[in-house]
C-alpha cells in the first residue's frame, strides 16, 4: 500500500499477461482489490520521448 499510484488496473493487467509460465503475486489483498478497481490510468512522466528524440539527432 506504500506506492498507491501504481496500482492501477492497467499496470496490474500488463504485469499479468507478460508472464510466461509462472505467475506468483505478491502482496496484500487489499492492495490488489485496490488496483483492480482503479481504472483511472494516469500520466506517466519518463523522459523516454524526450530521450529517444535527442538520440536520433
Amino acid at each position: 500500500m506504500q506506492h498507491y499510484m501504481l496500482l492501477q488496473r492497467n499496470l496490474i493487467y500488463t504485469g499479468i499477461t507478460r508472464a510466461k509460465r509462472l505467475l506468483v503475486v505478491v502482496g496484500q489483498k487489499k492492495a490488489l482489490g485496490l488496483a483492480v478497481r482503479n481504472d483511472q490510468a494516469r500520466k506517466r512522466y519518463s523522459g523516454l520521448l524526450s530521450s529517444l528524440k535527442e538520440s536520433i539527432k
